[in-house]
């Protein structure tokens, strides 16, 4: 199998980063994490970066380039796929239209409710039942693009802010790796 040269995108802790790192050595797994790009240079993930030895960098966003920059690597390391994983930017309309229909994003709640930040006290505040994540293609709308994966579980009464987000990257573990074999099975 030749897999995907894949590149992430992080901004914080890179657990689905580590996760998806993992993943993508075992053998039937169809992507290889060949480069991984950060918005903070001071993300945590950047440390899985340095132990499996995958090539990273940081973007400051603040730049007027940055994109070019990001194209520029992203052709240098002949990329072919992009996973956003808790990347917390905008992804641009030019990127987008670079990798039309080749970028994932994995989001912390059952799309279309709640798109953007602060889902989970959102969540809470409207008295949902159910919570979970959503893997889906990037386009020009945030939070928009076509599902590929949905996970849920019900809330209970003790579930706060923190719970949730434990049980939710929990399912987002699961449901990351599953949508990128979907897609490449349908491929």
């Amino acid at each position: 199998m030749v897999k995907k040269k894949t590149c992430v995108f992080i901004s914080g802790q890179g657990s689905n980063l580590n996760n998806l790192i993992i993943r993508s050595r075992e053998n039937n797994f169809p992507i290889k994490i060949s480069l991984i790009i950060s918005n903070n240079k001071n993300a945590k993930g950047i440390s899985y970066a340095k132990k499996y030895r995958i090539p990273y960098f940081y973007i400051d966003t603040k730049k007027l380039n940055y994109e070019k920059i990001v194209l520029y690597n992203l052709k240098k390391y002949k990329i072919s796929f992009i996973c956003l994983a808790g990347y917390m930017r905008i992804i641009s309309s030019h990127l987008i239209r670079n990798y039309q229909n080749k970028i994932i994003n994995v989001h912390p709640s059952l799309l279309p409710k709640f798109k953007g930040l602060n889902t989970f006290s959102r969540m809470l505040k409207k008295g949902e039942i159910k919570a979970g994540c959503t893997v889906h293609y990037v386009n020009k709308k945030l939070d928009s693009g076509s599902t590929i994966v949905q996970k849920f579980f019900y809330i209970n009464n003790h579930d706060n802010e923190n719970t949730l987000r434990e049980k939710t990257q929990k399912l987002e573990y699961k449901a990351f790796p599953e949508a990128i074999i979907k897609i490449f099975r349908n491929i």
